[in-house]
């Protein structure tokens, strides 16, 4: 149960922020209804977001495995819910899913989705990377790839603190 109610997007001060949200994504989830409690970082958010996953040269199926993996490790179930049948539809596998948790140990990825996934997990477990991660994930992707990775990263580690903190499950009824 969300800590807070949703913001109603009918009410005046949140008609312009709800109109661009559904322009973007079609609909107004539960993250958005909730975000709209701030019109300006609700439209922020949504011009990041759709930067991140929608203008960037990296590719869908690492973008949403790091995704996965950031929610993973936060324990950010709304979000896992939200990005594994998008990781799916970007190529990764049930297998790869599956194997996230001890993705070390697997060998259901290939050199450049494994050091995209230790330079998830040093970011999102530790902030600090240390360099032998990072210059792992540089010897296999471009500069500007690398750059949108760790966005990915970071943003998507912003996603499920901030559904997390605001108890966001997906689980409630939006009126």
């Amino acid at each position: 149960m969300a800590r807070i109610p949703y913001a109603d997007p009918t009410a005046p001060e949140h008609e312009a922020a709800a109109a661009h949200i559904v322009a973007s994504r079609k609909k107004l989830g539960h993250l958005h209804r909730m975000l709209l409690h701030s019109p300006p970082v609700a439209m922020g958010w949504i011009e990041m977001y759709d930067a991140v996953r929608r203008k960037t040269l990296l590719s869908g199926k690492l973008r949403e495995l790091a995704m996965c993996q950031v929610a993973a490790i936060n324990g950010a179930d709304y979000e896992w819910a939200a990005h594994a049948p998008i990781a799916l539809q970007e190529g990764a596998t049930q297998a790869q899913l599956d194997a996230l948790p001890d993705w070390s140990a697997s060998e259901a990825f290939d050199a450049t989705e494994r050091a995209a996934l230790a330079l998830c997990d040093a970011m999102t477990r530790h902030v600090h990377v240390p360099e032998e991660v990072f210059a792992a994930a540089r010897a296999v992707l471009p500069e500007r790839e690398l750059v949108e990775l760790v966005v990915t990263i970071a943003g998507y580690n912003c996603v499920s603190r901030v559904l997390e903190a605001l108890g966001i499950n997906g689980a409630d009824k939006l009126a």
